[in-house]
């Protein structure tokens, strides 16, 4: 008997969305604004348009408006790669013989190998328009500045990255697909700016973490004429690009009368996450629809399990406006064993406020357990996840075999954002048996969260 439903659900060109979803416009509570650090007011748009390009600076503040036009130029550049498949994990299903069905919104079929080059292009296109010579970023495991590097190089500006320095080290090939499309990459913390000269002052030897890099790129955007910082994941307007994932899942489900019960995506700053889900929790929020939603974060950095919600920096530096959100203080570095991306401190202010309202459940996961889903899934669905999906992989494993125990037949939706192929030596870890689990203690948590700022 012929399955009514494909294994990968694709929506044609003239389908793709037109317009990107703002999520704020429905939420009663609105996310609590951006503060400036000097004054503590809210950021106004003339700050922000210091530090940001100022149409994004725009879309930043804007609460209200549900929906942006995605400009031409734009939709162009999103038909090299979009519409992005909806995938029905049936060889999944039948492995762990789950009454569950299982779809996952796959992100990875572009270069830079993510979900990041929905919001780089955007960004970048923006830059242009305002006539900048160039932008500064920062990069974790590499995806973010892989992308904008992509989208610096089609709309012919410089890219400056400052990347994690474990990470630096440790995906040398990430690295140099970026130098491939023009950027320059440092490690950091580095010497080429002052608040680098000051980490490694202080923590001499450190592995640097995205706070670091963030207050680097911050720095040198400030201080060099022409040029703007970008960011890849957090800011209420990076969530905006990417709900081109929830809509465009939201289409292909429609058009197979699919109806998620379940809906989850791995969670770091929250752009993948944000993205996904938007459109759904839209709907949730006008009162049409019912969801489950539940955001994956490592165990080594549980910002939303066993953080704060209160006003932080987003940058170790301290440069950076302050924003309330689920954090583990600006000062968190976390383990340089912990392989899996999503090593900020902080979750989007946008998410935070959704999970505070209970309307987003959140679950901490180990490392190990995370690969072995990723191993199981890449031998079972043939696709080699990144370690950031691998997380929602996990749970989304999890919620299955729940459903097999109940023999519910629950449908499950998670975001599959990206390929592990740059992966290799985490992978190499799990693999040699050298992969262990680090989890924060209370104490070093409650060191880091008390240094917050007293607002």
């Amino acid at each position: 008997m012929e399955n009514k439903i494909p294994y990968k659900i694709y929506l044609d060109e003239n389908e793709m969305p037109k317009q990107w979803y703002n999520v704020r416009a429905d939420m009663k509570t609105k996310p609590a604004p951006l503060l400036n650090p000097s004054t503590l007011q809210p950021m106004t748009l003339e700050e922000l348009s210091g530090v940001f390009c100022t149409e994004l600076a725009k879309q930043e503040l804007d609460n209200e408006t549900p929906y942006f036009d995605i400009p031409e130029e734009i939709c162009d550049f999103y038909k090299m790669y979009r519409p992005s498949p909806l995938v029905r994990a049936y060889f999944l299903e039948k492995a762990l013989d789950t009454p569950a069905k299982i779809y996952y919104k796959f992100e990875g079929n572009n270069t830079s190998g993510s979900h990041k080059l929905n919001s780089a292009i955007a960004q970048a296109y923006y830059a242009k328009k305002q006539g900048l010579k160039g932008v500064t970023t920062e990069t974790g495991a590499g995806q973010w500045g892989t992308a904008l590097s992509m989208a610096c190089s089609y709309f012919d500006l410089d890219c400056k990255v400052y990347m994690v320095k474990v990470s630096y080290e440790q995906k040398p090939f990430r690295r140099e697909v970026m130098r491939t499309y023009g950027a320059s990459v440092t490690p950091s913390p580095s010497n080429t700016t002052n608040v680098g000269r000051k980490i490694l002052e202080q923590f001499p030897g450190t592995t640097g973490s995205l706070g670091c890099a963030i207050s680097e790129a911050v720095e040198t955007a400030v201080s060099s004429e022409g040029y703007r910082y970008v960011l890849g994941s957090v800011l209420s307007q990076v969530l905006l690009h990417q709900s081109i994932i929830g809509l465009e899942s939201m289409a292909a489900c429609d058009k197979y009368d699919i109806k998620p019960d379940v809906i989850i995506g791995c969670a770091g700053g929250g752009s993948n996450l944000g993205g996904l889900i938007s459109p759904f929790m839209g709907r949730k929020l006008r009162g049409e629809a019912d969801y489950k939603f539940i955001a994956v974060e490592p165990a080594s950095c549980p910002s939303m399990t066993r953080g704060k919600y209160a006003y932080d920096f987003c940058d170790t530096g301290m440069v950076c406006p302050l924003s309330k959100m689920y954090t583990l203080g600006s000062g968190f570095i976390p383990s340089a064993n912990h392989a899996g991306g999503l090593r900020y401190h902080g979750m989007s202010s946008v998410v935070s406020e959704l999970y505070d309202e209970g309307l987003i459940e959140a679950r901490s996961v180990e490392q190990t357990s995370v690969f072995d889903a990723a191993t199981m899934f890449a031998r079972i669905e043939g696709t080699l996840p990144a370690p950031e999906s691998s997380h929602a992989i996990r749970v989304a494993i999890d919620e299955a075999l729940k459903c097999k125990e109940t023999g519910e037949e629950k449908t499950i939706l998670f975001g599959l954002t990206g390929t592990g192929y740059f992966d290799m030596v985490a992978y190499q870890k799990y693999n040699d048996g050298a992969m262990s689990d680090y989890i924060p203690t209370d104490k070093e948590l409650e060191d880091s969260i008390n240094k917050l700022p007293k607002i």
